[in-house]
């Protein structure tokens, strides 16, 4: 069994114009699986079956309703299809249906179509050729103006081998659409197998699928992991896009996973309520009723259909038939869509195919007013010209960005997206940041220019406040610039800051450097006055606050000296009021040590005596020695809380 990228054909056509009949008679195969639809002679559900063609190539068949209850089943089973097979009857030609579902082929973007003129048997060839002729006139106004047309019967065999001749042709010239590398797979089917569990099969839009792969069920979330993985019914190593694939996920009930589910590799889709996208008001049926925005709708997706509104991006209240617009879809329930996804619209009541198109962007703001250079990404989204898409993106960008952030923002792979980086950076038209750890940040000159004279006059402003404050926390700051930013592209921003003298950062606190450094010489000068009078004033240091006015500094500068000094292991802090000069508190407390040692035991007051001070500073000295258990307070007494060195 071949692995490699498959062709899905699938079938299009009117109720009762011949399609499961054909694909019976050309495969071997009855894709009306149910009960119901042999006795009623109609096709309810999606059917299934594997097509040989002459150049041992093989296609799998998917085979769709034709009534129009079942339209809705019809777009399921299109998705995913590369090359469709009109049905017209001979005996009935072109009918609503048949309108309806050419709308849904375009819609789609399915390039290659071949159309079968059934029951050929049951007309004369002067009405034959009429027929032929109304569906080559038909076809001429759609893309599919030119596919051959052939007369078959499903009884005699009539055109069978022109049929196939033309599909092997078809395929020659089918070369394939864009895929993505992430596997994703809308599921069409779900049932359970005695002995394995819970079977899904879909057409894989992309990637690939392995057994033992990890996958992830949206919109809800939940992961499964594929146990095995079968090709047109044959176990296969690996799955590629393009292929109709069966797989077996462990773990997995019928209830946790339903038709209309979507498989992807975990984590790479988030599930959106609305997106963006370029939209084709075609009105196949002719209603000749203008579009309004705002209008309630059906819109389906792979293989489920949700209920929203569509809304014109931009002044337009309403479309004509026939007309374009971007627009954005709001979703009554979240659905697993990416960029270039097609969609189909179906109108909410009378429901009929009104138009569909593809998605631009998957997460965009709840916004359809759009500024020009918004509506210029729009373009190039709908261009698909990445240089483009890369550019404006960048543009959209009020602060720095990673390469990961505009690769998720354009819907863009990484690698395009990095050379596209690459070229702006070389061309001077961004600036790269670097940041202390992971990767680099992008940003255009001016903005970055603006993000630095931000940050330097909000220092600026600060110490104007704030003559005494050394600086304010990085959090503070990034309060001050914007709340909005990325805390790690601010911090690349403060980094940049320092480098072009800006800013001063140390220890969380942030600073300008000119304001920043009078206040560390003030505290540098006030630090060196204040240690030089505890060193004067020994065993019986000033209290703090006697001790600041000695130095002449004021209370922010000298307690912050104070701490610097204690930080450097200079002085020691006994308590709010008193510090002591490192070599002053040693020598006491070695004479507390020693007392102790030699008596085992003594009274504050026997202790004070011992060290030659006053209660004021002996009292709070020993509690302080209690605390870091040097001594320890028996009673009214202390003793040695360890031995003496």
């Amino acid at each position: 069994m071949s692995e490699r990228p498959g062709l899905i054909l699938g079938t299009a056509g009117h109720i009762d114009h011949g399609k499961s009949s054909l694909i019976k008679a050309l495969t071997g195969t009855d894709p009306d699986r149910l009960e119901e639809e042999k006795r009623r002679g109609i096709t309810i559900e999606l059917g299934f079956a594997q097509l040989q063609l002459p150049d041992n190539t093989t296609m799998g068949v998917v085979d769709v309703p034709g009534h129009e209850r079942f339209v809705r089943q019809m777009i399921s089973g299109s998705t995913g299809v590369d090359i469709a097979l009109l049905c017209v009857a001979a005996d009935d030609g072109i009918m609503p249906q048949t309108i309806e579902h050419l709308a849904v082929l375009q819609l789609l973007a399915i390039g290659h179509c071949v159309v079968a003129v059934t029951k050929a048997d049951l007309v004369d060839e002067d009405w034959l050729n009429l027929v032929v002729e109304e569906v080559r006139n038909h076809l001429a106004s759609t893309p599919y103006a030119g596919s051959p047309v052939i007369p078959t019967s499903s009884k005699s065999g009539l055109g069978f081998e022109e049929l196939k001749e033309s599909l092997v042709a078809t395929a020659a010239r089918y070369r394939g659409r864009q895929q993505g590398a992430v596997m994703r797979l809308p599921i069409d089917r779900v049932f359970t197998i005695k002995g394995s569990g819970t079977v899904v099969t879909g057409t894989l839009w992309s990637g690939t699928v392995a057994p033992d792969d990890e996958v992830e069920i949206l919109p809800c979330k939940k992961t499964a992991r594929v146990k095995s993985v079968q090709l047109h019914g044959l176990p296969s190593e690996k799955a590629h896009s393009g292929n109709r694939v069966a797989l077996n996920l462990g773990g997995m009930t019928t209830e946790e996973v339903r038709p209309g589910d979507f498989l992807a590799k975990p984590q790479a889709i988030s599930p959106t309520d609305r997106f963006d996208a370029s939209f084709h008001y075609l009105d196949p049926t002719r209603r000749w009723k203008a579009l309004e925005s705002g209008s309630r709708i059906r819109l389906a997706h792979g293989t489920r259909e949700v209920l929203g509104r569509i809304l014109f991006i931009g002044s337009a209240a309403a479309l004509k038939p026939g007309d374009r617009a971007y627009v954005q879809v709001r979703l009554e329930e979240p659905l697993a869509v990416s960029r270039n996804d097609r969609f189909i619209v179906r109108s909410y009541s009378p429901v009929a195919v009104i138009g569909g198109g593809f998605v631009l962007r998957s997460h965009p703001r709840r916004k359809t007013n759009l500024a020009e250079d918004e509506l210029s990404l729009l373009e190039s989204l709908e261009q698909g010209d990445t240089a483009g898409i890369i550019q404006k993106a960048a543009a959209l960008r009020k602060t720095p960005f990673t390469l990961g952030d505009l690769s998720s923002d354009a819907e863009v792979g990484e690698v395009a997206a990095g050379k596209e980086l690459d070229r702006l950076t070389g061309t001077g038209a961004l600036a790269v940041i670097k940041a202390a750890s992971g990767p680099p940040y992008y940003a255009s000159p001016k903005i970055l220019r603006s993000a630095l004279a931000r940050i330097e006059n909000l220092l600026i402003g600060f110490h104007g406040e704030n003559p005494e404050q050394p600086g304010l926390s990085k959090g503070d700051l990034l309060q001050r610039f914007d709340k909005g930013i990325d805390p790690q592209a601010f911090d690349a921003l403060v980094l940049e800051a320092q480098k072009l003298g800006k800013a001063y950062a140390e220890g969380g606190m942030v600073s300008h450097p000119k304001a920043g450094a009078r206040l560390r010489l003030a505290e540098a000068q006030a630090g060196a006055a204040l240690l030089e009078l505890l060193r004067a004033g020994s065993a019986t240091p000033p209290l703090v606050w006697d001790l600041l006015k000695e130095a002449g500094t004021s209370p922010g500068v000298g307690q912050r000296a104070l701490n610097a000094l204690e930080k450097q292991g200079a002085v020691v802090r006994i308590n709010k009021d008193i510090y002591y000069e490192k070599g002053a508190f040693d020598e006491l407390a070695q004479k507390v040590r020693g007392f102790l040692g030699s008596c085992q035991r003594a009274s504050a007051a026997d202790l004070k005596e011992a060290m030659g001070i006053s209660r004021k500073h002996a009292i709070p000295l020993l509690e302080y020695l209690d605390s870091t258990c040097v001594t320890r307070r028996e009673g009214d007494e202390r003793v040695l809380a360890r031995p003496a060195k």
